[in-house]
């Protein structure tokens, strides 16, 4: 039988906080009774297998009603389609209806899901060992994680609890450059960050524009959580701040749809211009390592994504009253629970404007040892904030999760886990 080296495999199979990462699915899995404050998924309670068939056949009625023959019908939906898919149009017109955001729709790549649309963004931008990419720190492990994948190296901007300041990626940024390294683009999730659930303010989306433009760097904006605030306040994407095409914007159906259609999207409408001068969409020329990734991104769930869309008027904000009152009131019921049972004042936390996570600091190590206990004698899973550091820290912090419970559950869980620390700590 052949056995294999790991240390021969690529870094990316035996990276650490990868293993963390399926640690903690391991711990979840051998404690099913445990009350997750870990999972960041939506909540089950707004999908219907029904809703896949539903929304196809509205895609489909709409492609009839566009004047298209059933061939061709038949041709959209089974054959493999156009590498950058066929939605773009109509995630065009969502995101002018939501975001203010207003780029064609041919500067769309309709992706296999967020993280797709990241491996290739990545895989485009950084043509060059001595390439790199900015990301805010802590950061989202499904971006530190595909970078690794790719062999691309990360360099984190410190986070303050406001989230990034733009003179410290100035200031990075002039640091890798003087390190003999080229940085191509700076990574941010503009509202409600996994893992912090920081959220920029107007002002500092258009400083990091400005030092983006002086630095020479893309940014690359994430933004799956922009619908789920706290109240109706909306602050402007860094996308729809962008007048000088500094800006790649990566979006997702995840939590505004379902999951399972694993449909995301990049929009990269920069102008790339070849040595011999032929102008071209960003997006169009990423198109060729998407089809060597994916082939294309399915045209199924495409459609099912498309029916949706015409379903709801193309505002996803429309959409997701329901959802976004569900994350208000779980978010508020999170917040609540830590005030009602942490009252020493060594133990904090943030209190985040939107989304599904917030961050307790604690004054004992929240590792994977403490984690397994938590696990196994009182009940409640969470994720040790360390996973989210490139290079250590956040060794005394906790990530929890408010998504996917119900606001009971949540109640029960930060007790439990208040027990826990005033055990360790005793």
């Amino acid at each position: 039988m052949v056995e294999l080296a790991r240390e021969a495999l690529h870094t990316s199979v035996t990276d650490p906080v990868a293993a963390s990462m399926n640690f903690l699915n391991e711990v979840a899995s051998r404690f099913p009774a445990a009350i997750s404050l870990a999972a960041g998924r939506p909540s089950d309670e707004f999908y219907a297998v029904e809703d896949a068939e539903r929304y196809l056949a509205v895609y489909i009625a709409h492609l009839r009603a566009q004047g298209m023959d059933e061939p061709r019908v038949r041709q959209a939906i089974l054959q493999y389609g156009r590498t950058n898919g066929q939605l773009g149009p109509m995630i065009a017109r969502m995101l002018e209806t939501d975001e203010d955001i207003r780029v064609p729709g041919e500067s769309i790549m309709v992706t296999s899901g967020c993280q797709e649309a990241m491996i290739v963004a990545l895989r485009g931008l950084c043509a060059s060992p001595g390439d790199v990419v900015l990301a805010a720190e802590p950061c989202y492990l499904g971006f530190s994680g595909a970078a690794r994948v790719l062999g691309i190296t990360v360099v984190p901007v410190p986070e303050t609890a406001q989230g990034l300041r733009p003179e410290t990626v100035a200031h990075v940024a002039r640091e890798v450059r003087a390190g003999g390294r080229r940085p191509r683009a700076l990574y941010v999730v503009s509202n409600f960050a996994n893992p912090s659930g920081v959220s920029l303010s107007t002002d500092v989306r258009r400083g990091l524009i400005d030092v983006a433009a002086g630095e020479d760097l893309l940014i690359l904006e994430d933004d799956p959580y922009g619908l789920f605030g706290l109240d109706d306040r909306h602050s402007p994407t860094l996308k729809s701040l962008d007048t000088g095409q500094r800006v790649i914007y990566l979006g997702s159906f995840a939590k505004s749809v379902f999951p399972g259609a694993r449909v995301g999207f990049l929009v990269a409408d920069q102008t790339v211009v070849s040595a011999a001068g032929h102008r071209s969409l960003l997006a169009d020329e990423l198109s060729t390592i998407k089809s060597m990734v994916t082939v294309n991104t399915s045209p199924i769930a495409q459609a099912v994504i498309g029916g949706f869309l015409v379903s709801c008027g193309y505002s996803l904000r429309a959409a997701n009253r329901e959802k976004i009152a569900f994350y208000r009131r779980n978010l508020r019921a999170l917040l609540a629970a830590l005030e009602h049972h942490f009252s020493d004042p060594a133990i904090t936390w943030n209190s985040p404007s939107g989304g599904f996570f917030a961050v307790l600091d604690v004054p004992v190590r929240a590792d994977e040892k403490l984690l397994e206990l938590s696990a196994r004698d009182y009940g409640v899973l969470w994720t040790p904030m360390s996973f989210f550091y490139l290079n250590g820290g956040g060794s005394h912090a906790i990530r929890l999760s408010c998504s996917a419970l119900a606001t009971g559950q949540i109640d029960e869980g930060v007790r439990r886990l208040a027990a826990l620390i005033a055990d360790v700590r005793s």
